[in-house]
Parts: structure tokens; C-alpha cells; sequence
């Protein structure tokens, strides 16, 4: 297939998205405003630009035919940028998220929420061939939003901990993506992704809380330089 570029390369989903095309042996080109921060496998080509400077992206998408893209830029951007990736890409590959899911987490008026929503009317007027990936509550917020409340005091305090969701791994999302960006099907297509079981936020603390106490024991029991 033509070249890819992963817009959003350095994040949890993106670079997961990279390393997999990488693997794919796709030629995959990785957008950054930070080229020398970025730790990719060799092959990947990275390059230089953002979205909040619409001019930038140019050279990153010559000889381009599909773009992945996860928006990190303020809105303001979202038209010229748009605009400008439509001009160059056939395909886009969109990371929103399910704002049009009937659920109490995903129909609160938030900013990010309308955001989504406008990005993807953009592309559907600018892109010939689009697909939307809506993934609801990413795995790894769990660790941003308990980890530090548990270490530090080993309970968390959190509103309505009894509303079910069902946490997606960031390496099952780029999966997906690798999925829509490599294989026919998918044009037109909007996916709402989720993880593979319905818990409630209790359930989902309670099971990092058993996990931490586990690996607390196992480094009682076994110090650095012990027996395994």
C-alpha cells in the first residue's frame, strides 16, 4: 500500500499505530513537532510539522495517500488543517470519540466532545474516503486519574463510581486502526471501540487496588537481587 502518516505519532494510540505499521512492514511516516524526541523502529520516517501550522504539514504529506490522525492541536487549527490534509490524502483515518453514544459519559456538553463532532463533518466534506474510530474510556486513564490517590493513600475519591464503562487498551484502538488503514471495507465506516467487559469504576479500582497490594507483597517477598 502507499505511505502512511500517523499525525498524533508520539501519544499512547499513536505510537502504538507506528510501531504497528512498522511491523506490518507498511511504510508509515511519523508526524511530530519534536522529530529528535521521537523513538521509533528505524524504518518509520520521521518528520516535522504541526497542526496548528497548516503549512507545515506539507512536505510531510507529499507522496501520501492515507493519514491517521489524532487531533493535538488547539481548535482553532481544526479548518485550515483539515483543509490542508484533505488537499494532499485520499483516505483519513479519524481517532474521535463516541459522542454519539447514549451514555452518561459521553453526552456531558464537554469541549472535546463538540470538537470531535466538528472534525469529523470537516472531513466528511474535504476527504474523498474517510473512516471514524470512536473509542470510548481508554485504558490508561485509570492510571492517570488513580494511580497517584492510591500510592499516596491507598483509597480514591471519585464521583459516580458505580457507572459501568468498559476500558479499551491503547494497543487494541491502534490495532483497529492498522485494521482500517490496511484493508478495503472500511470506507464511509464509523466504529464505536470498547474493551471486552463492562465494569463499574468501583470495580475497576478495586482491581488496581488488589494488584498494587499483590506486586507490594511480591516485593516484600522477593527484594531486588532475590530469589524469583
Amino acid at each position: 500500500m502507499n505511505r502512511v502518516l500517523v499525525i498524533g505519532s508520539t501519544g499512547d494510540v499513536g505510537c502504538e499505530v507506528v510501531s504497528q505499521l512498522a511491523a506490518r512492514d507498511v511504510p508509515v511516516r511519523a508526524l511530530t513537532r519534536n522529530p529528535g524526541a521521537a523513538r521509533f523502529p528505524p524504518q518509520v520516517e520521521v518528520v516535522s510539522g504541526d497542526l496548528a501550522i497548516p503549512a507545515s504539514l506539507d512536505p510531510s504529506l507529499e507522496g501520501v495517500d492515507t493519514v491517521f490522525l489524532i487531533w493535538t492541536a488547539p481548535p482553532a487549527a481544526v479548518a485550515p488543517a483539515v483543509e490542508r490534509i484533505a488537499k494532499f490524502a485520499r483516505r483519513v483515518v479519524f481517532l474521535s470519540s463516541p459522542h454519539k453514544t447514549p451514555h452518561p459519559f459521553f453526552q456531558q456538553p464537554n469541549p472535546r466532545r463538540l470538537l470531535h463532532a466538528k472534525i469529523e463533518r470537516l472531513i466528511e466534506a474535504a476527504a474523498p474516503d474517510w473512516t471514524f474510530l470512536r473509542p470510548g474510556i481508554f485504558a490508561v486513564n485509570s492510571r492517570e486519574w488513580w494511580a497517584q490517590q492510591i500510592r499516596d493513600s491507598g483509597g480514591v475519591r471519585w464521583p459516580h463510581v458505580n457507572v459501568p464503562t468498559a476500558p479499551v487498551h491503547e494497543r487494541d484502538i491502534a490495532a483497529v486502526a492498522v485494521r482500517t488503514l490496511c484493508d478495503g471495507g472500511h470506507s464511509g465506516r464509523e466504529y464505536v471501540l470498547t474493551g471486552p467487559e463492562s465494569l463499574s469504576q468501583l470495580e475497576q479500582i478495586s482491581a488496581i487496588r488488589h494488584r498494587a497490594r499483590a506486586c507490594v507483597a511480591h516485593r516484600r517477598n522477593f527484594p531486588r537481587g532475590g530469589a524469583a
